[in-house]
């Protein structure tokens, strides 16, 4: 047991916390607003791809990062065109373009890049690792929370803010407004589909970190998929924390720590079926005991009546 919860394992699960954490946040501001956004993995799963091709195209990793953002955002718009303009359901076109964002970044890996299934160039430099002064020097939790990425530090504080944001500005309120009932904000003067665009796009900010994260902050390379269903992951959590910012962040703490602990099982000769599948089962278990009751209904029922 000793061998298995150490410090390099609360690490490992800092860092895998975060690209399921910046993904539900993003689906918790969706939510808010009554938009009910499953096309998360395929958002992310892009922003990994533009992380790559922005590294490739610069040779910055700062710009590779923006760029990165900046494309999600705009493969974010096509959500918000379809199913806040056209009024589709917003179900139904999340899942098209989790099928569009697997296809689109497979095609541009053969088309730019001219490989199939990965890319991994060992000359690319990925995002740097900060050790944080006097906290490193900490026993136990200066090997826990030192030596990330700036992104894992950047999305405590995108927590925080967002918190603040959500319940202690006025635009985060009419914001909630706008979730709550969107009939009642069309009556005060509130833009409904104007907070919605807002809220899809800082989603689509949102998750392009993520992506960002899980292809130059992880690792240095892109691969067919690589998101490997923690879009849906980061769904589950959003609404386990009831669309709530620090309540959206202790249930991806549970299912990056679970990710942890199943890439750890597989150097104690458990095999890589049953070990891969721990997240998977932690997330269904979680469904079943942990019924989300609050913003996911409202979401829904609000996501036909605020337009």
């Amino acid at each position: 047991m000793d061998q298995l919860f150490d410090i390099a394992l609360f690490n490992s699960t800092i860092r895998m916390v975060t690209p399921i954490l910046l993904a539900a946040l993003g689906g918790a501001l969706c939510a808010r607003a009554g938009v009910f956004n499953v096309a998360l993995e395929g958002l992310v799963l892009v922003g990994a791809f533009s992380g790559i091709l922005g590294n490739y195209l610069t040779g910055s990793v700062f710009l590779a990062v923006i760029f990165a953002v900046v494309c999600v955002m705009l493969f974010s718009l096509l959500f918000g065109y379809v199913s806040i303009h056209l009024q589709a359901n917003p179900i139904v076109v999340g899942i098209s373009l989790n099928f569009l964002a697997l296809g689109l970044t497979t095609f541009c890996l053969r088309a730019i890049f001219n490989v199939k299934g990965t890319y991994y160039d060992k000359n690319m430099v990925g995002l740097p690792k900060w050790d944080i002064p006097l906290v490193q020097d900490i026993p136990w939790l200066g090997g826990v929370l030192s030596g990330h990425s700036p992104l894992v530090y950047l999305t405590i504080v995108i927590v925080l803010l967002l918190h603040l944001f959500l319940f202690k500005t006025i635009v985060g309120f009419r914001l909630l407004a706008v979730g709550e009932n969107g009939i009642a904000a069309k009556s005060m003067g509130i833009g409904i589909r104007r907070y919605q665009y807002g809220a899809i796009l800082a989603c689509g900010a949102l998750c392009g970190l993520a992506g960002a994260q899980l292809s130059l902050g992880q690792v240095t390379m892109f691969t067919e998929g690589m998101t490997s269903g923690r879009g849906f992951i980061a769904l589950v959590a959003m609404m386990l924390g009831q669309s709530s910012p620090l309540g959206t962040m202790g249930a991806s703490l549970l299912f990056g720590f679970m990710d942890a602990v199943s890439i750890r099982l597989q150097g104690l000769s458990i095999p890589t079926q049953f070990t891969m599948m721990i997240p998977y089962v932690v997330t269904l278990i979680s469904l079943f005991f942990f019924k989300d009751k609050g913003y996911l209904a409202e979401a829904q029922k609000t996501s036909g009546s605020s337009r």
